[in-house]
């Protein structure tokens, strides 16, 4: 089932086209990564989503229902993480998410639950009483995330959740997207850091001028660039290497030495590692290391959008 659909989706501002007939799917269960650098369309498409902005032209469904003729019924089922934070310094931790929660209609010992359960996945229980202007950027990001998600939305929109803040609140913020993934929430998740995109998207699309330009798994997307993988062997002596025998296994297409190393470019399809070290075993040659060297996300949207996507 698919939790989000858009289909022909266009955003204009004037004679500026930022969404450009764009269609997209969001299956249930997904951690979709929607990359795509400043100005390409992907906060305006996410605003849309999200019932901020309205569009142009196309459509835009939540769980089967068109957000402009069930605009309550979509509100109900998103939960918003801005990139920018969405709290108030002069009300408690506890406040803040009943806040929120409040204005999906939750109220009484439901609503009293919801906090409580909120703020306890952000492990910000023990800071209920405690005011945001006193938080690590860490902690407000936390709060941000507990506000978002308090009233149970089927899909959850995080956008930007760890800028600004330190490695170990990065984690934990990456622990939660998964947990709340596990929950079975479907979760929408861009970000500037290219390495958590591949680490907990299951799905990616990678938007460029109002265009998605690439969509698939991380295998999928690395694909479009290149079907090889270096594999870089290190070794104490090259002395017993027989580069044809290497180049005959199957799926190596090239191999060579570089003083004390054999770089062996391969079929990212095949998988021939094994044969490739008894090879090595067999001819009594030392491996001291072992690299296998593979085009990342960042060079696939580098390679397909001729920028790098930190470069802001």
């Amino acid at each position: 089932m698919n939790v989000l659909e858009i289909k022909n989706l266009t955003k204009k501002f004037g004679d500026f086209i930022a969404v450009d007939n764009m269609s997209l799917s969001v299956q249930e269960g997904e951690i979709f990564g929607f990359l795509g650098a400043n100005g390409a369309g992907k906060s305006t498409t996410i605003n849309m989503v999200a019932g901020l902005l309205r569009h142009n032209e196309g459509t835009i469904n939540i769980l089967g229902k068109n957000i402009m003729k069930n605009s309550r019924f979509a509100k109900m089922n998103i939960g918003m993480v801005p990139q920018d934070l969405a709290i108030y310094e002069d009300l408690t931790a506890y406040e803040n998410v009943k806040f929120f929660a409040g204005l999906y209609g939750l109220r009484g010992n439901a609503l009293r639950e919801s906090v409580e359960e909120a703020l306890e996945f952000v492990g910000l229980q023990d800071k209920h009483k405690s005011y945001p202007k006193n938080f690590s950027g860490g902690m407000k990001r936390r709060l941000n995330i507990a506000c978002a998600i308090a009233h149970q939305p089927k899909l959850i929109i995080m956008d930007e959740p760890t800028v600004g803040i330190d490695p170990q609140s990065r984690n934990y913020i990456l622990t939660s997207v998964r947990k709340l993934n596990e929950m079975g929430c479907t979760v929408i998740y861009t970000s500037h850091y290219m390495e958590e995109v591949e680490e907990i998207c299951s799905r990616i699309a990678i938007i460029d001028h109002g265009k998605i330009i690439a969509e698939g798994t991380k295998e999928q997307l690395k694909s479009i660039i290149t079907n090889t993988k270096d594999l870089w062997i290190e070794v104490k002596s090259t002395e017993n290497i027989d580069l044809a025998a290497i180049k005959a296994i199957n799926g190596v297409e090239a191999v060579q030495i570089d003083e004390n190393c054999i770089k062996i470019n391969s079929d990212t399809g095949v998988n021939n590692l094994n044969q490739i070290i008894e090879h090595f075993i067999g001819r009594h040659v030392e491996i001291r290391s072992l690299q296998e060297k593979a085009p990342n996300l960042e060079t696939v949207f580098l390679t397909l959008t001729g920028r790098n996507l930190r470069d802001q």
